[in-house]
């Protein structure tokens, strides 16, 4: 008898090392993380670059699928600054076809990674892979879908002009999420804020709320055994069925300027934050019946100790693990933080406002001058298991693994790694 749970156990141990597509912002299970290992010991001279290529401006980070990688960058086009969805051979980096999403505003970024970029290094969309298609939400709220093959342009969904749509200073950073036929997008007027597109013809499937929208993007996640879409939007925390668009439960939480990380879940907490002096939170969501109410379990206003400005930390055994800082670029921390109360574990400077995603073989994280680090998730002391410096320019997006493999962004290139375990 014990032959059979041994193959059990042997399938179940291949299945959770084995290589995945990172098909969107965030991940397929939309919490920033994969079942994927890498190494924990890298050579002296770092891991093995697979390939690097000129990467235009912007904060887009890779959907991966299919043998290529997608992202967004700023190009110039007959002297028109155009956002563009840009795909690539994932093995190679080969660019394969591009495919102009519109005009964008520029700003005055600078490109070493200490300095204000007020919305204008190029885009902060990731886009989403599904079925075939790739999906991108523009700056300037359009919702598009191609063939990931071609890039022909199967349709196209303009909030700003069919749906009275709201933008944001900045311009849209949010990124399209995915889900059960469902592309998940906000910034529609009033009564259709917040929508539900269908994957394969951009109808519309609901619309709901009069929402001003911020730059976080919207996470699915399952709390008391219902499956739901949480934004983090100007009011607050707002959580809604997925395949109706009903209202759940939401909390207010305090605005101002920008709010850019994503909310995070674990278990029936749900915890959000933002720079700008407005600080973290967590909102504890309870279910009677069919009511739900959401009140508030800690609040920490101010910038210390768990200010978020863009970056989402991830969730592993109970602890956040992530970029808590505001503006302190070159320097901002990395921090531990045990999510049920909002208390500080431990913080390792040297970082700035860079991004993390959580693998098999621990925390992985790209601080903002191009350094690529793994950190153990553990919760008692800082341990770094592996570093390397492998981007040149200012990387305010967040890596992704797939397959094997590492793709991370700067605003002057791209880059992909063999980190294989």
């Amino acid at each position: 008898m014990q032959r059979p749970l041994a193959l059990a156990a042997l399938i179940a141990t291949s299945l959770i090392s084995h290589g995945a597509d990172w098909t969107e912002y965030r991940g397929s299970r939309h919490d920033g993380s994969t079942l994927e290992k890498i190494a924990t010991t890298w050579p002296a001279s770092g891991p093995k670059v697979l390939w690097k290529v000129p990467s235009s401006a912007g904060f887009s980070s890779f959907a991966v699928a299919g043998g290529r990688c997608f992202t967004q960058e700023l190009r110039d086009s007959g002297g028109a600054m155009l956002e563009t969805l840009v795909a690539r051979d994932a093995n190679t980096g080969k660019e394969l076809w591009t495919a102009a999403l519109g005009s964008m505003k520029t700003g005055d970024g600078g490109d070493d990674g200490t300095k204000e970029n007020r919305g204008g290094d190029g885009p902060r969309s990731t886009p989403a892979f599904q079925g075939g298609r790739v999906y991108t939400f523009s700056a300037k709220l359009v919702v598009q879908a191609f063939d990931a093959k071609t890039g022909q342009e199967i349709w196209k969904s303009d909030l700003a002009k069919d749906h009275a749509g709201r933008n944001i200073s900045w311009q849209n950073a949010q990124s399209p999420v995915i889900e059960d036929g469902r592309v998940f997008v906000a910034g529609g007027g009033a009564g259709e804020s917040l929508m539900a597109l269908d994957v394969k013809t951009g109808a519309i499937l609901w619309k709901t709320g009069d929402e001003k929208i911020t730059h976080a993007s919207p996470v699915l996640a399952t709390i008391h055994g219902v499956r739901q879409v949480v934004w983090f939007l100007q009011s607050g925390l707002v959580s809604v069925d997925p395949k109706t668009g009903t209202e759940l439960w939401r909390h207010n939480f305090p605005y101002k300027v920008s709010t850019a990380a994503s909310p995070v879940v674990s278990g029936d907490l749900v915890y959000c934050s933002a720079g700008y002096g407005v600080g973290a939170g967590a909102a504890k969501v309870t279910k009677n019946g069919s009511q739900w109410t959401a009140t508030e379990a800690y609040r920490f206003a101010g910038n210390k100790p768990l200010a978020n400005h863009w970056s989402t930390p991830v969730l592993k055994d109970g602890h956040l693990f992530g970029m808590f800082q505001f503006k302190e670029y070159g320097n901002g921390p990395v921090k531990c933080v045990d999510i049920a109360t909002g208390t500080v574990k431990w913080e390792q400077p040297g970082f700035g406002p860079g991004h993390v995603i959580l693998t098999a073989s621990g925390v992985l994280a790209l601080s903002d001058d191009g350094h690529l680090v793994l950190i153990d998730t553990n919760a008692a002391a800082y341990k770094e298991l592996a570093r390397a410096d492998v981007l040149d320019g200012k990387c305010w997006t967040t890596p992704v693994l797939a397959n094997g493999k590492v793709f991370a962004r700067s605003t002057k290139e791209a880059v992909c790694l063999d980190l294989g375990h």
